[in-house]
């Protein structure tokens, strides 16, 4: 029987543990690149079983947050190679996230000034991106209305995406993960609500959603091989002004089937089922994740399947025993405990994390938190 703490082989990966650490946002890349403070800040948490790197945008035009590292420049390529050289060097496994934002950026951040890029031609209201507002400040500001890509530009995005998977792999990452989760680029091609094309790519059916997303993994794919790509998704997911709709179910499925075919490591589903922002009336039970994921085993039985998003050690035992899930993701826990697998394995207590400095740049609330003590024995 498997459990948190037993071995998995990852479409050839050989990982020690089925705790992953998730994609968290941290703004700590003063250049829009990552340093030995990121380096250092990543290997100590390098005894997960994976770690999966914060949302790294594959262009300017993806980028939605300032100080993110991204992986499309040589800068940006170097300062990602000191973190995989220093997380390797103590044993550890890393894939990177590639992120395009689309229509949740502001103009402040893209070239020129210019509009973000979508699906669709309509803001994402209610959504955020870090930028600068009218004073000059960095901090969260509105997102700006993007303009609808033309249908001969998404080869271009595409394109983009597999330099970017080309640049993971000279900066020394394991693999790739595919942000399409939280409303950002891809959820902008795979909802119906937000996609209004009326070219290949429309949402009027299940084959148009799916097509962007699909093009990019076989472009992708095909640069750095199936088995190093992961996708993250948010089935359900109202993150980054994302409308719920009614045939939710049936276009993951069918999403999860041609990844399955085409032979990628792993699907990592966010569950927010459970989130504040889902609207009264609409809100689904986790069972709805639960029923999803079952029925991905069923069509791409060889795809390893990881879920985060209000895990905690005993949701995660149960899901892993009973094969609902092969790797179990814990966020915030990880912000906060550098050793959590330790942690997790010796019963001890976890310190809570500071959300205040989540954003905040520099040392405190990064890379200060302690690794568990054992109390020394008292004395007679």
């Amino acid at each position: 029987m498997n459990n948190l703490f037993s071995p998995i082989n990852l479409s050839g990966l050989e990982l020690p543990n089925r705790i992953f650490m998730p994609p968290l946002t941290r703004s700590r890349g003063p250049n829009d690149a990552a340093t030995e403070q990121v380096a250092l800040y990543y290997t100590q948490r390098a005894t997960a079983g994976l770690i999966v790197s914060e949302g790294s945008p594959i262009s300017q035009e993806g980028q939605g947050y300032f100080y993110n590292p991204g992986i499309f420049t040589p800068e940006q390529i170097a300062g990602w190679r000191l973190v995989t050289d220093s997380v390797h060097s103590v044993g550890g496994h890393m894939f990177v996230q590639l992120w395009h934002v689309g229509r949740i950026s502001h103009t402040s951040i893209q070239a020129n000034g210019g509009a973000p890029v979508s699906s669709t031609d309509k803001a994402a209201d209610n959504a955020m991106a870090f930028g600068r507002d009218d004073n000059g400040n960095i901090g969260f500001v509105p997102s700006s209305k993007p303009r609808a890509l033309e249908t001969e530009e998404i080869a271009r995005v595409v394109g983009d995406f597999v330099q970017a998977a080309r640049n993971a792999m000279e900066a020394g990452f394991d693999g790739v993960e595919l942000h399409a989760a939280n409303g950002y680029l891809f959820d902008q091609f795979l909802n119906p609500f937000i996609n209004d094309r009326t070219d290949r790519y429309s949402a009027k059916t299940v084959e148009g959603r799916l097509r962007f997303t699909l093009e990019v993994v076989d472009a992708v794919g095909a640069e750095i091989g199936m088995n190093r790509i992961g996708i993250r998704l948010t089935p359900y997911g109202v993150i980054g002004s994302v409308p719920m709709f009614d045939d939710t179910e049936e276009t993951f499925v069918a999403l999860g089937k041609a990844l399955g075919d085409r032979g990628i490591a792993y699907f990592h589903v966010m569950d927010q089922t459970g989130f504040f922002n889902t609207p009264e009336g609409q809100k689904p039970t986790s069972d709805a994740i639960k029923e999803l994921l079952i029925k991905w085993r069923s069509v791409a039985p060889n795809t390893a399947i990881f879920l985060d998003g209000g895990m905690t050690k005993a949701k995660a035992e149960e899901l892993i025993l009973n094969g609902v899930i092969d790797m179990a993701g814990f966020g915030q826990a990880y912000i906060a405990n550098p050793d959590l697998v330790a942690r997790f394995r010796n019963n001890w207590p976890l310190n809570p994390a500071d959300r205040a400095t989540y954003y905040t740049g520099g040392a405190k609330g990064y890379i200060d938190y302690s690794p568990y003590r054992v109390p020394a024995p008292a004395h007679a």
